[in-house]
């Protein structure tokens, strides 16, 4: 999410699977998160966002290389900044979540499409499709902070048409779309828990459930048995 008054990154490696004796599973496969502040887990503890429950969960299938998410991203951003670290990394399996940013500055829907179309196309030059999953932004206008971010009914209908766009490419290239963030995360009105301390990201309980959505679609792929939604 943009704020106005605090433009900072994190870049987080690390974040590791291991074995109970401590070491790596030797079948683990690096993964790479790209994205925005949903991605890198804003406002909670570190290992608390949810690639890296995402890591814990599927109990040593991947190895959380690194979380490039930064605070503030836009889709632009993410290409310009994020997928120029990929070669380095040498990834087996990518996760993309971005849009909200492009939402709050009023980034164009077709420039948001542009964008999406470059970064898949981007990592299908270096990953087959089965290795790579997107994942939908979730309704921020919900939270007591939201509103400070846009009005709520305009920019939550941008967040759906945002979502449409990311799902509809991920189905042109066969790429696997989790959903299920964006219907969660209204679960923040019944309980304030799934909140941030800041008000406005999601909790590390959120993005628990956020993963009870994403670690199925993610196992599927692993196993050879995934596809698109």
């Amino acid at each position: 999410m943009w704020l106005r008054i605090l433009a900072a990154g994190v870049l987080l490696l690390g974040g590791c699977a291991v074995t109970p004796d401590g070491s790596r599973p030797a079948s683990a496969i690096r993964y790479v998160a790209l994205g925005d502040s949903y991605t890198i887990g804003t406002s909670i503890p570190p290992g608390d966002d949810w690639p890296s429950q995402l890591v814990d969960r599927l109990g040593g299938q991947l190895v959380l290389t690194a979380n490039l998410g930064v605070l503030g991203y836009t889709s632009a951003d993410l290409i310009q900044n994020e997928l120029s670290q990929l070669a380095d990394l040498a990834p087996g399996f990518v996760s993309v979540q971005i849009g909200v940013n492009d939402v709050v500055r009023g980034i164009g829907e077709s420039t948001y499409a542009t964008n999406v179309e470059t970064i898949l196309s981007s990592l299908l030059d270096r990953l087959p499709a089965e290795r790579i999953v997107t994942v939908a932004t979730p309704d921020y206008t919900l939270t007591p902070a939201g509103g400070q971010y846009g009005d709520p009914q305009v920019q939550r209908a941008r967040i759906v048409r945002f979502n449409l766009v990311l799902q509809e490419a991920a189905a042109r290239h066969e790429i696997a779309f989790v959903a299920e963030p964006f219907a969660i995360s209204a679960g923040v009105v019944a309980q304030p828990l799934l909140v941030a301390q800041d008000g406005l990201h999601p909790s590390a309980l959120q993005y628990r459930l956020w993963v009870d959505a994403i670690a199925p679609a993610v196992g599927d792929l692993l196993a050879g048995t995934g596809g698109s939604d």
